[in-house]
């Protein structure tokens, strides 16, 4: 499990097309400390197994099925990702529960700038839109943010100078896919009482 809090802005140092999967080898020089195959590491908010690791760069494989449903697709080298590792147990909850399963992706529509902050727009797909609420949470690209404004086919999110500098956030452009990831919370609500439905 995961907080949505990012531990550093990471590099992909590779890709290798495997056919049917990539490898990726990502710098990481904060969530490489005492890193071990098998692990797991948050990248751009999918959860990935470490397979190899070697200084501060880590290597992992993505299957078709997580490139298909996530923006990993398109890193090259060079593509700066968010960063995370799993939440220790006992450790504080900064953000949200996040469980590092995309469920869809969404497209940055506009970013309006303001003084101290930055309002973005980003695209949502139909089939989501029912568990984004005002005030919620959602994970973009592995950052756990509040939702500003929940339309129809769309959110904003307001982001502070830290996340802006810290986070691929400050980078992305209209135009430019982002990972998306609802409160899993909702969707468990929905399963039961729609299962509470069935029974009666």
């Amino acid at each position: 499990m995961f907080t949505g809090i990012v531990e550093e802005l990471g590099e992909v140092t590779a890709v290798e097309n495997l056919g049917d999967a990539s490898r990726f080898r990502l710098r990481g020089p904060v969530v490489t400390q005492g890193a071990q195959h098998g692990d797991s590491i948050a990248v751009n908010g999918v959860c990935l197994t470490v397979v190899d690791h070697e200084g501060d760069e880590f290597t992992a494989d993505v299957m078709a099925e997580t490139l298909k449903r996530s923006s990993l697709g398109v890193l090259t080298v060079g593509s700066r990702v968010n960063l995370e590792r799993p939440t220790a147990v006992g450790a504080r909850l900064g953000g949200h529960i996040v469980q590092g399963h995309v469920d869809g992706t969404g497209t940055v529509l506009e970013r309006t700038p303001s003084e101290h902050w930055e309002i973005v727009k980003i695209s949502l797909p139909a089939d989501l839109a029912r568990y984004v609420v005002q005030k919620g949470s959602i994970t973009v690209d592995g950052i756990s943010l509040t939702v500003v404004e929940a339309g129809p086919d769309y959110f904003t999110v307001s982001l502070i100078p830290t996340t802006l500098a810290l986070t691929t956030l400050g980078r992305k452009q209209p135009g430019d896919p982002v990972n998306l990831e609802v409160d899993v919370i909702a969707k468990y609500v929905e399963r039961l009482l729609a299962g509470q439905g069935a029974t009666q």
